[in-house]
């Protein structure tokens, strides 16, 4: 499977193919589009998301709710294009209205306009915004339905808010209820401390980042290889969510805890038991040697804080060369709830094109029947 995505911040809309699903997979348009809806959601939340209504347009590739098995492709357009068509257009357009060369810390914007030898920052910025995950989302959405019909599951939860941390553990079928909260954490009591320390940074101008956990029931052992680098599981994984905006750190079960204990607390002891295979801990996160080993993945993000801050921080205006302070773009106080819902999407896709790799198959059918038949 490959996925490839097109589209800028405030252009006309996002666009992706996605190739290689096989035919007579159920695409259900209004699940993708609550999963667009989640991603928009969340306490901390700024302007643009009352602008955007997120909503999927399938274009090619699936008739009457089922896959072709051809390319399928897709858009998620900008609603707030037409504020911006005067300045965005691919054709003629007075781009001196919406300049910015107020580079922002933490941002794309200064080493992109070196790179790509721009003098105005929104041509950097427009495509290094997080609003192009909204496409990854829809795309993760379809290959989740994928995963699904082989009986693999993923979710997750929102684990801490800038210090504020749920030490708590979950059973996977507790963490759907997530959803459902105004940060998407499990821990009524840390999520209310979270939430007015989001009032505090806002009124302050300031921002916050936070911890997801996601996880992934179902899959079986064998997907990813300890043969060559490049196809370990875990390596595609974390290279994967790390190429998700403002992540800076991946851990796989116990992640950085192992550095701090002996073998004895680390390695997940096997036995045999009920004629199969058993581990009774989990610290490997589901993953041992760059192969999934059957049981539950857990993968955990570090999201930073968001780089625009309404307060703004010091920098220099890449022309004049000047000390400035950074331009205060339509910004979020925290968007972890929506940091969480692309995690389980970039997830999706990495397991969904895992997956393919291995099993093959043209029709949905010939796909499950091969799941089935692995040990």
């Amino acid at each position: 499977m490959k996925l490839t995505t097109a589209g800028e911040s405030h252009g006309k809309g996002l666009f992706a193919i996605l190739e290689g699903l096989p035919s007579h997979l159920k695409i259900d348009i209004g699940e993708i589009d609550r999963y667009l809806a989640l991603r928009q959601s969340g306490y901390g939340r700024g302007g643009r998301q009352k602008i955007e209504t997120d909503r999927v347009e399938i274009l090619s590739g699936v008739r009457n709710t089922y896959t072709l098995g051809s390319p399928v492709c897709f858009t998620v357009k900008n609603s707030d294009y037409k504020n911006w068509e005067a300045y965005m257009s691919p054709e003629e357009c007075d781009v001196s209205k919406r300049t910015l060369t107020k580079v922002r810390p933490g941002h794309a914007d200064l080493s992109g306009v070196i790179k790509y030898a721009q003098t105005d920052a929104r041509n950097i910025l427009e495509r290094a915004s997080a609003r192009e995950t909204a496409i990854r989302v829809a795309a993760g959405s379809i290959l989740r339905a994928y995963l699904n019909e082989l009986g693999v599951e993923i979710s997750g939860y929102v684990k801490e808010v800038c210090g504020v941390c749920d030490e708590g553990e979950y059973a996977f079928g507790e963490l759907e209820r997530a959803k459902e909260q105004p940060l998407f954490m499990l821990n009524e009591e840390k999520q209310r401390q979270a939430m007015l320390l989001i009032d505090r940074l806002k009124k302050e101008g300031n921002t916050a980042g936070g911890i997801c956990e996601i996880r992934v029931k179902g899959l079986k052992s064998g997907f990813g290889s300890c043969m060559t680098y490049a196809d370990k599981l875990d390596g595609r994984l974390a290279g994967a969510l790390m190429g998700v905006q403002a992540i800076k750190g991946v851990e796989f079960g116990m992640g950085f805890g192992v550095a701090h204990a002996s073998g004895k607390y680390v390695h997940d002891e096997i036995y045999y038991e009920d004629n199969a295979f058993k581990r009774k801990t989990n610290r490997a996160g589901g993953i041992e040697g760059g192969m999934s080993n059957g049981e539950e993945i857990v993968v955990r993000c570090a999201m930073k804080p968001i780089p625009t801050l309404m307060a703004g921080l010091n920098t220099v205006d890449y022309i004049t060369k000047e000390t400035v302070r950074a331009a205060g773009e339509r910004s979020d106080v925290a968007a972890i709830c929506a940091c969480e819902i692309i995690l389980e999407s970039v997830v999706a896709t990495v397991l969904a094109q895992v997956v393919s790799e291995r099993l093959g198959g043209d029709t949905m059918a010939e796909v499950k029947d091969r799941y089935r038949q692995l040990p």
